[in-house]
């Protein structure tokens, strides 16, 4: 079954199964690059998609997956984690961390673990929608199976 799905999105599909994380890639026609894109395919509210965005924080990749409905406030967040700055990272620095192509990259299925923040504005959703490492695959999944999945830390990543 997962023989029809790209390279990166197989990865994905086995780190889920090694999770015990039961979504099923879904493939779409055509590209999910960005939440608003992901949404209108798939039917659902932006804020339920969520974003895998990576950044740099003291030294290292941080993944930080969000919703759709925002932006992530990279100093909000810095102080929140008690960190220095955050900033983003470029796309050669995504694919180094992730394996994956900005537009497609999951919340799993990377070379190593990534420190990771998982959005508590996600929890508001009883469905969520994630990259499943191309940018037109996506994995359904619950935010305590993101939570599980990623290992991360939840936090909000914009000020109310």
């Amino acid at each position: 079954m997962t023989d029809s799905l790209p390279a990166r999105s197989r990865a994905v599909a086995e780190a889920l199964a090694a999770a015990g994380v039961p979504g099923r890639i879904v493939v779409l026609p055509d590209s999910a690059r960005t939440a608003a894109e992901a949404a209108a395919a798939l039917g659902c509210e932006v804020g339920a998609i969520a974003n895998s965005l990576v950044f740099h924080c003291d030294g290292a990749p941080l993944l930080v997956m969000t919703s759709g409905a925002h932006r992530v406030d990279t100093a909000y967040l810095a102080a929140r984690l008690g960190a220095g700055s955050i900033t983003r990272a470029g796309a050669d620095e995504v694919r180094e961390a992730t394996g994956q192509a900005i537009g497609g990259v999951a919340p799993t299925g990377h070379p190593a673990p990534l420190r990771t923040v998982v959005d508590t504005a996600l929890a508001q959703y009883s469905q969520l929608w994630a990259a499943a490492g191309h940018p037109h695959t996506v994995v359904p999944m619950t935010y305590d199976e993101l939570l599980h999945v990623t290992g991360g830390t939840p936090s909000a990543v914009t000020p109310d």
